[in-house]
């Protein structure tokens, strides 16, 4: 089984399981929108986690633990998306940072401001 099922097999078991527990809570899965919410409380808690690491915050602890726990759970809701939405991250992710290398060096070329 390769790298990229495991994850996508491991997200949509939490999913599933998700989906039980929030049925039961909510009466209704989570659809996208609560996802992408889910996802963006995700990347604060991981913003406060990595200042933190750097030495920016001492109100929050430099845990790296917490830091992959954080990282783990925002890969989960992208996985989820992009599962949903029928989106191949795998396939897209490669082309879009080529597409962004050449953009920033195009940006970076002699006489370009910027």
């Amino acid at each position: 089984m390769s790298d990229r099922r495991r994850l996508y097999d491991a997200a949509h078991a939490v999913r599933l399981a998700y989906d039980q527990l929030n049925q039961r809570r909510l009466g209704r899965r989570w659809d996208l929108t609560d996802y992408a919410l889910g996802f963006a409380g995700d990347v604060g808690d991981l913003a406060k986690l990595v200042m933190a690491h750097e030495g920016h915050r001492t109100d929050v602890a430099a845990d790296r633990e917490a830091l992959a726990h954080e990282l783990s759970d925002c890969l989960f809701s992208l996985l989820v998306i992009a599962e949903e939405t029928d989106i191949d991250l795998e396939a897209r992710f490669p082309s879009d940072m080529a597409a962004l290398t050449a953009r920033i060096r195009a940006q970076l070329a002699p006489g370009t401001a910027g």
